[in-house]
């Protein structure tokens, strides 16, 4: 007898339960637990200093999780963070951002670091992320990832004394020390 799992539907994700964070990656639901302070301080100090520089120039729109992307009827994540180029608001809803942002951010925890490192960055491809930083606070390091024709390329590995520049927000650069 052949099992055969149901994949799981942006309507069934919409029923679990609010006090809990799920992404439906590939149909299956996946939940992630709390954030640990260190993920907590970065994430505040990046979504400060991104929202600065894209607010001060019109540059679009800047949300940290929660805050659910449909990339597809089966695959629902929360990215620590992520942006919107204005020319693209119109994938923001009042729910919702449907489609790929213009850059994800990532913040690896012990729970989350190989889905993070793996099935995530190639679901950001697929759907058309242009850029994609994977941020390591153990390691004090993040990886800069670029989308080429249909695949993410790593083109930059910064340390905590190193600045990153994005290329997808043209000016905007960040002393990883900031950060750390």
């Amino acid at each position: 007898m052949l099992d055969v799992q149901t994949k799981l539907t942006y309507a069934d994700y919409l029923r679990t339960a609010d006090d809990e964070r799920y992404e439906l990656l590939s149909g299956e639901l996946v939940m992630s637990p709390s954030p640990r302070e260190i993920h907590q301080y970065i994430l505040g100090r990046l979504f400060l200093r991104l929202g600065t520089f894209i607010y001060g120039r019109n540059l679009g729109r800047v949300y940290c999780s929660p805050f659910d992307v449909v990339l597809s009827d089966t695959d629902v994540v929360q990215p620590d963070l992520l942006f919107v180029s204005s020319g693209r608001e119109s994938i923001i809803t009042a729910e919702n951002v449907r489609g790929a942002p213009d850059l994800v951010v990532e913040i690896l925890s012990p729970a989350t670091a190989e889905r993070d490192r793996t099935l995530k960055l190639d679901l950001y491809a697929r759907y058309g992320v242009r850029e994609y930083w994977n941020i390591d606070p153990d390691d004090r390091k993040i990886t800069l990832f670029l989308r080429d024709e249909s695949r993410f390329e790593a083109v930059g590995s910064y340390e905590a004394e190193e600045s990153l520049h994005s290329p997808t927000l043209a000016g905007f650069s960040i002393a990883l020390e900031e950060i750390f």
